[in-house]
């Protein structure tokens, strides 16, 4: 990766992605419960899911709240670099509750410059408000900033592919 002090897109319009704040697990905990109810989680899961995400030497799983993109045939997740997308490597195959029955995926993880541009891109075209918390802004004509995507990927940004199986 280059230094941050390196931007090939200019200067970016934001400082980055938004750290996690001391009261994100309650935030977390309340927003799986709302994708539980029934009638609310057809609501707020047109935009956020429920990633089972199993630990690949615990085995435990992981109930991670995630915003999504309908890109293609796929979903896409921006995020950092948390520990849980660590268990996402080579391939592996996930659960995600949208509003119904758990659905099974197999998850890619881009974390290349080029593939990050691009899918972030997406990503933020379809939803300001996830773009804002991953620290993207917006150019005078709408797009988002390459500038402040080349950040969010210099500062640990992925892209979660996932494919239904």
């Amino acid at each position: 990766m280059t230094s941050t002090s390196e931007n090939p897109y200019g200067t970016p319009t934001t400082t980055g992605p938004e750290p996690l704040r001391p009261y994100q697990h309650r935030v977390n905990s309340f927003v799986r419960g709302l994708l539980k109810v029934p009638v609310l989680s057809g609501i707020v899961g047109k935009r956020l899911a429920t990633l089972h995400v199993t630990g690949r030497k615990s085995g435990t799983v992981y109930d991670v709240p995630v915003a999504y993109t309908v890109h293609q045939d796929s979903l896409l997740v921006g995020t950092a670099l948390r520990p849980w997308v660590k268990n996402l490597r080579g391939g592996a195959e996930v659960r995600l509750t949208r509003g119904g029955a758990p659905e099974t995926f197999t998850a890619t993880v881009h974390s290349d410059e080029q593939s990050v541009l691009e899918l972030y891109a997406v990503i933020a075209r379809d939803n300001k408000q996830n773009a804002k918390f991953n620290g993207i802004g917006y150019t005078a004509d709408g797009e988002p900033s390459k500038a402040d995507i080349y950040q969010t990927w210099q500062q640990g940004g992925v892209v979660v592919e996932l494919t239904p199986r």
